[in-house]
């Protein structure tokens, strides 16, 4: 999708052409004199045919002394974020069906473009993604170029790269996420790693093996490896963008790229969605393909532990203890409570970093999709600085999440007899004994979890992912790049 800000107002918007043209009508918006867009708009609104509170929409087609041959209208309502992307979201299938080739997009009344740019580039083109990769004969949307136009392009332009460079890489972690296991493989994901390293750049890319994962330790790591053909990559992306005296921010991604839950098998039915289950690791992706686009001054380490959750007979057993890289020992009452035993050894390992903040990224507990539902993350940290500094980043992105308890308490349900720490708890408050879990391998670097089970993906007719929280990780990142060095430390 080509993304383009042109220096435009309502008015002049009228008169351009385009194959479509869309005007995003603000609930304050008035109509100016001679301003053909607005009349139109105005008498819509007169006739009862267009509200503009957010999610209302028209379509015309020929209307009177408009350039465009076809023209849509949606309500923003008070123009915030969430506004501008329901509104968007409400025209989705019909953008994806439009003949049209080319979109011109406007504000039609008076808005600041740093508030509705930046959402509405997002929100365009995650409403104009179309999964093609396996398809026969693909079908991919017609609309190739999305103009925004706003008469303050000057005070637009950082918002608009910004936001840009972000549904890139919301786009590749959907992309990767969609993909089926068996084109979406640990091997797979780190050639695509490689692939956004490239030779030259700040952004490099390092694989590690079963043997390289074995001489670590990582005895968590392997045990749920070990029941797949399919061999597991620990993938370490860096990119540096900031002395290297300065420290990193690690990204850990939960990287399961098919869970049938092992020995603990999942039920049949909606199975096939646990293709999804290594979408934190997309996110990781995403994040890293907009970091090579944006450069910020900026260290980020992401680590990917990929691999299978499949059962045969060399799959790890309920009730067998294993070896974590830290040391600590685990018996694992539940294989399907995999993706902690892969997340802890990755943690342990991007320690070796001395991050000044660790945040883990997983589709790791059913329980978070009950608390939370497909609206907000969960958020799991001790840190107050470092879970405020992610909930306004969310915030900001309108990719919101949530911060949930952690209190010691919740730990009890963890001890074992036989080791020195269970991989489950029992059923309640599940998504909060899953953090307590990970909270073990962390030490004392500030860390946050982000559960992103109810976020990541959306089921039935509307199936596929989302690449959240990859605006939120974003945000988070290039605020930490603009803080002074002193906040930093104090905000991490």
């Amino acid at each position: 999708m080509d993304f383009q800000l042109v220096k435009l107002d309502a008015g002049q918007a009228a008169c351009t052409q385009a194959d479509a043209l869309l005007a995003l009508a603000p609930a304050r918006f008035k109509a100016a004199a001679g301003d053909a867009l607005s009349e139109l708009i105005a008498s819509a609104i007169k006739g009862e045919h267009f509200k503009t509170e957010a999610g209302a929409t028209l379509s015309m087609y020929l209307p009177p002394r408009i350039a465009a041959p076809r023209v849509l209208l949606a309500g923003i309502g008070d123009g915030s974020a969430a506004q501008v992307r329901k509104a968007i979201d409400a025209l989705g299938a019909e953008l994806r069906r439009l003949p049209s080739k080319n979109l011109l997009v406007c504000v039609a009344g008076e808005q600041e473009p740093e508030n509705w740019v930046g959402p509405a580039t997002r929100a365009l083109a995650q409403a104009c993604y179309s999964y093609q990769a396996t398809k026969s004969k693909p079908q991919p949307v017609k609309l190739g170029k999305i103009v925004l136009g706003t008469a303050h392009e000057a005070a637009a332009k950082p918002v608009f790269a910004r936001a840009k460079a972000a549904a890139a890489g919301v786009r590749l972690a959907r992309e990767w996420a969609n993909r089926p296991a068996n084109h979406a493989t640990p091997a797979m994901l780190a050639e695509a790693a490689r692939a956004l390293a490239g030779k030259k750049g700040p952004l490099t890319c390092q694989v590690l093996g079963p043997k390289e994962v074995a001489k670590l330790g990582m005895g968590a790591f392997q045990a749920v490896a070990q029941g797949s053909a399919q061999e597991l990559r620990l993938i370490v992306l860096r990119y540096e963008g900031a002395p290297k005296s300065q420290a990193p921010v690690a990204l850990i991604g939960k990287g399961i790229t098919f869970d049938a839950g092992g020995i603990s098998l999942k039920p049949g039915p909606e199975m096939d969605e646990m293709k999804f289950d290594m979408s934190g690791a997309a996110s990781v992706l995403g994040v890293f393909h907009t970091l090579g686009q944006l450069r910020p001054k900026i260290n980020v380490v992401g680590l990917i532990a990929a691999c299978e959750n499949l059962p045969d007979g060399r799959a790890v057993k309920p009730g067998d203890v294993v070896t974590s890289m830290s040391g600590q020992t685990i018996e694992i009452l539940n294989t399907d409570a995999e993706g902690r035993l892969i997340l802890c050894d990755a943690l342990t390992y991007a320690r070796r970093f001395k991050p000044r903040a660790m945040v883990d990224i997983a589709t790791l507990t059913g329980a978070c999709m009950i608390a939370l539902g497909g609206v907000r993350s969960g958020l799991f940290s001790a840190d107050d600085a470092l879970a405020r500094a992610l909930e306004q980043a969310g915030d900001a992105a309108d990719d919101p999440c949530w911060r949930m308890p952690l209190d010691e308490d919740y730990a009890q349900g963890l001890k074992s007899n036989f080791a020195d720490i269970a991989n489950v708890a029992g059923r309640p408050a599940g998504s909060v004994t899953a953090a307590k879990f990970l909270q073990k391998f962390v030490g004392d670097t500030p860390w946050a979890h982000l559960d992103i089970a109810g976020t990541a993906w959306l089921g039935g007719a509307a199936k596929g992912a989302t690449g959240r929280p990859v605006a939120l990780l974003l945000e988070y990142l290039l605020g930490q790049a603009g803080a002074p060095a002193s906040q930093r430390k104090r905000r991490a």
